[in-house]
């Protein structure tokens, strides 16, 4: 069951931000095993091919890693990149933030935050907020809306990424 609203909130000059929720059937340290590794990536961002270790020791801050595939499209047909940097990580909150660092998305700069909450009945909340500089030549509304529906996908995916992992391991 995926339970989702996008947010945002706007004053002239201040960081676009925007926030997306949902249900994910699945028992909160099931998911947080999901999302918390970076190798997982791939399985629950539909749009990422790779997530490549660059720098630092993973779930430690400084931790740094490059992110490929199609998250947004390019005007050449080339895969978006986001090298992103562990802001923080605590897993007894199940929570973590990530920095984009540099990208060909002009997203440089940008803050996202998940966090879990122990939902009851094995199902686990995902909180997923981010901050964004304003973009020059695009409106707040669409990219807004953009990640909001980029990140609902990513929600919608874990479960399906937790079945499949379960029959491989």
């Amino acid at each position: 069951m995926l339970i989702s609203h996008v947010c945002q909130e706007n004053s002239l000059g201040d960081p676009w931000r925007g926030s997306v929720g949902g249900i994910v059937d699945a028992p909160i340290e099931k998911v947080w095993s999901m999302v918390s590794q970076a190798k997982r990536l791939p399985e629950w961002m539909p749009m990422v091919e790779t997530c490549t270790h660059l720098e630092g020791v993973e779930g430690v801050p400084g931790y740094v890693r490059l992110i490929a595939g199609f998250l947004f499209p390019q005007e050449n047909g080339d895969r978006s990149w986001i090298k992103e940097r562990l802001i923080s990580m605590d897993p007894l909150l199940h929570s973590f933030v990530y920095r984009m660092e540099t990208s060909n998305v002009g997203l440089d700069g940008s803050v996202n935050s998940l966090k879990l909450i122990d939902y009851g009945d094995d199902s686990t909340l995902v909180d997923w907020s981010f901050e964004i500089s304003p973009v020059e030549g695009t409106s707040e509304e669409s990219l807004i809306d953009y990640l909001g529906f980029l990140y609902k996908s990513c929600i919608n995916k874990i479960v399906g990424a937790i079945e499949a992992s379960s029959t491989k391991y």
